[in-house]
């Protein structure tokens, strides 16, 4: 398992704006998403992993994180069962709850560093 990103998520109507101060605060250039535009990535010297900038369809402005792993499915229950829940579930990627409520994402191992970067997680 990874830390692999950071996602700010933008209400529609504060999206460029917020994107513009992040882009500002962390002394990077935004790459916009070509295959989801929605996406658009802070490039930066400031952080290990991207910083992503997510707009919203609907909802209120949000930051999740992305948790990379090579094995989504048991990912997934380890956390169920440390009292997480379902808020989502996609093809590639299930969205989560901690317990206070927060957001987070289980999403495939895809980093070319994957194998350099992540910790094995044993029950």
């Amino acid at each position: 398992m990874l830390l692999r990103t950071v996602v700010l998520d933008f209400a529609p109507d504060v999206h460029d704006a917020a994107g513009e101060f992040w882009r500002v605060a962390l002394l990077g250039e935004l790459r916009r998403g070509t295959e989801h535009p929605e996406y658009h990535v802070v490039e930066h010297p400031a952080a290990v992993g991207p910083v992503v900038l997510q707009r919203l369809g609907t909802g209120a402005s949000r930051i999740h994180l992305d948790l990379e792993t090579d094995d989504p499915a048991a990912e997934v229950a380890r956390l169920l069962a440390a009292g997480a829940t379902i808020a989502q579930r996609h093809q590639q990627w299930t969205v989560l709850r901690d317990p206070a409520g927060l957001l987070f994402c289980v999403v495939p191992a895809e980093s070319a560093d994957f194998a350099d970067l992540a910790h094995i997680v044993s029950p």
